[in-house]
């Protein structure tokens, strides 16, 4: 086990708080700002369903919409068995974490979309930790049925007394023939926080799966590295990536993707930048059968003297008549660019502020417009902490 998260185990509280009468409208205006930093709107406009656990408690769980499902992961085991879904993806014995979360889980979420339903405004689930020094190990399920849409904005945050603790995140995600399932996830932990997402996609023939993840706020140690595997002919996965690492944040973050039949397609593209923390970008795309098409492309902005981005981009190849690249750079900022944008009137600082916005700032297709507005606005509030 790394010593960050061994350390902060063992300073861990780990009994379970419940407060089930807790009432959304009792959180202050100090951590709904920080909410909305996270893509979560407590008001709802826009969304068709809402999931939101506090600690070791689900405190608001509400579907708006008659194509898809959204509720307790526990809930959804008692109703519904999912014995096909638990822990199939994934296994519990894949590492400490997973083995952690098989353990000590308490709750999660389970979100599906019904077959050919077209869920056009997001679903939204945050998981919120209100309390510092406590662990939050969580499991949650995902199901996009056959030929159904679905977009799901996930805001994972730490309340503004948290500085330390543990968030595991198991996640399993099944997208069946035919569908299409965008999921969108922002981070805003606290400068102390360990966070082990774990994350396992399983995408069938004709069905595409895309991940957007953003992290501009400090995390003290974040570690994941999702693997999709494509498991039908012409399935498609993208992974984008958009992460800022402060003084202090250590980020080891990528994407696996297995592809495994004829016409698959991947992507996976990260932006990072650094200010002084470190960044570890990896991708791995393997190639299993003929006609697949698959692209990595890792570029990092270094801002400053202490700060690290070490980008690993692999290829494997496992047949001929396929089709993979990758492309990877490292680097600052041009001082033409920055003396070009002054010559027009922006100080040095607006300049810069500018540029690095431009940078993170990924064409995500397919999301709704709200959303796209939503994370363009994150954005700009952060580049103004950052800068």
């Amino acid at each position: 086990m790394d010593n960050v998260a061994k350390e902060l185990m063992q300073e861990l509280r780990e009994e379970r708080i419940e407060d089930k009468n807790f009432d959304l409208k009792k959180i202050s205006d100090e951590e709904k700002e920080l909410l909305l930093k996270t893509g979560i709107d407590l008001t709802g406009k826009s969304r068709c369903g809402f999931f939101f656990q506090k600690d070791h408690s689900i405190v608001h769980c509400q579907s708006l919409f008659d194509g898809a499902e959204i509720m307790d992961i526990d809930e959804a085991r008692a109703k519904y068995g999912l014995e096909e879904y638990w822990w199939k993806a994934l296994s519990p014995d894949k590492d400490v974490y997973t083995k952690r979360a098989a353990e000590h889980q308490e709750h999660g979420y389970f979100i599906r979309s019904f077959k050919d339903a077209k869920v056009v405004y997001p679903l939204q689930a945050c998981l919120y930790l209100s309390e510092d020094k406590i662990a939050q190990d969580v499991h949650n399920i995902v199901i996009a049925e056959e030929g159904s849409e679905l977009h799901i904005i996930t805001g994972c945050a730490a309340g503004p007394k948290v500085r330390s603790g543990l968030h595991v995140g198991i996640s399993e995600f099944y997208v069946k023939r035919g569908a299409k399932l965008t999921f969108t996830m922002i981070h805003n932990w606290a400068e102390e926080m360990a966070v082990r997402p774990r994350t396992a996609i399983l995408v069938e023939k004709d069905a595409v799966f895309e991940s957007n993840y953003i992290c501009l706020l400090p995390a003290k140690d974040l570690q994941m590295y999702p693997t999709a595997t494509l498991l039908g002919e012409n399935a498609v996965a993208t992974f984008n990536t958009v992460l800022l690492a402060r003084p202090g944040s250590y980020m080891d973050t990528g994407a696996r993707v297995i592809l495994k039949q004829k016409g698959c397609r991947a992507e996976v593209i990260s932006r990072t930048v650094s200010t002084g923390g470190t960044i570890i970008a990896r991708g791995h795309l393997i190639g299993e059968a003929s006609g697949v098409k698959a692209h990595l492309e890792c570029k990092g902005l270094l801002l400053s003297p202490t700060g690290r981005i070490h980008a690993i981009p692999e290829l494997e190849g496992r047949t001929s008549d396929l089709d993979m690249s990758h492309e990877a750079a490292v680097g600052k900022i041009a001082k033409e660019e920055i003396e070009y944008l002054m010559a027009r009137g922006l100080s040095e600082e607006e300049a810069t502020s500018l540029i690095i916005k431009g940078f993170l700032s990924l064409d995500i297709e397919g999301l709704p417009e709200e959303l796209k507005k939503e994370i363009d606005n994150l954005l700009t509030e952060i580049d103004k902490e950052a800068m």
